[in-house]
């Protein structure tokens, strides 16, 4: 180890407590020259290792920070398959133009690994089965078009949960929303309920939804690119973003790249199928993992 790159990838990785426990010894790190035991063991050296205050304070916030979001996480079961990465076999999809199952131009395909959704049609794909408690983890990043009623607006998708009714855009549903400058935020829709942080209980109107804020937004403007100055949880246009679900008997909880965006209490529906948003935006999502509660 002789870089800081290097020393900063054990504090992610998790390795932050042994490393800083080495650095605490006053005369540096000792090193075997022969690993062999007993007469053949040559002369222990020692070697200094020096690691800046600044650099030291960081390696011990990462792992404080970790550790602190673990333990947000609810003990979970293994992992039920979503995407495997080479078919949508375990969703149906439906767009509002065509119906359930047909999509001849191919808005939902899977390309290297990576679920393409183009945004040029409303629709969605929903898993076969229905959910309740669980743990959810997805990455998306955003492509390029816009298109439609919301050609040149912010790009708009989302993962919609506790999904139950008719097929239409958009069912009954609470919705984990994601849309440039407001990924966090909390729709409820068709006559979805949540309570928010501050105690307002939330009703989506039968055939429209309503909203809550995550936690920090600043004033929000439905333009192409746009980015909260004060707010925002995403990442720079077209890298990956890590989104985090925890359903959690009366608590549900929404994390955007490691940060918690929003909280709400009493949902209701409290079960139902999820659903992956095409919104008039291309956008791509990967490595959805599906954690039933234990």
């Amino acid at each position: 180890m002789n870089t800081r790159r290097d020393i900063l990838s054990i504090a992610v990785t998790g390795s932050a407590t042994t490393l800083l426990s080495k650095t605490a010894t006053a005369s540096g790190v000792t090193d075997m020259v022969d690993g062999q035991h007993g007469t053949n063991c040559k002369r222990r050296k020692q070697r200094s290792l020096h690691i800046p205050k600044d650099l030291l304070i960081l390696l011990v916030c990462a792992s404080v920070l970790g550790q602190a979001l673990a333990q947000k996480i609810p003990p979970h079961k293994a992992a039920v398959v979503l995407f495997d990465g080479s078919s949508l076999d375990r969703f149906d999809s439906f767009l509002r133009s065509k119906g359930l199952n047909c999509d001849p131009d191919h808005v939902f395909r899977v390309e290297k690994g990576v679920i393409h959704i183009s945004g040029t049609e409303f629709g969605y794909l929903i898993t076969k089965n229905s959910y309740h408690d669980f743990y959810l983890r997805a990455e998306f990043k955003w492509g390029e078009g816009t298109y439609g009623e919301r050609a040149g607006k912010a790009r708009d998708s989302g993962i919609l949960y506790n999904v139950q009714g008719e097929q239409k855009v958009w069912p009954r549903s609470i919705e984990f929303q994601i849309v440039e400058g407001g990924t966090g935020d909390f729709w409820m829709t068709d006559g979805a309920a949540l309570t928010s942080k501050d105690g307002k209980r939330v009703v989506g109107p039968p055939g429209k939804a309503s909203l809550i804020d995550h936690f920090g937004k600043g004033p929000w403007q439905n333009v192409v690119g746009f980015r909260d100055a004060s707010g925002d949880l995403e990442k720079p246009h077209g890298q990956w973003n890590l989104l985090e679900l925890v359903t959690h008997g009366n608590d549900i909880k929404q994390y955007v790249n490691g940060k918690l965006a929003n909280e709400g209490t009493d949902p209701f529906p409290i079960e139902g199928k999820i659903l992956f948003q095409s919104e008039g935006a291309e956008v791509f999502f990967r490595n959805i993992e599906l954690y039933p509660r234990k």
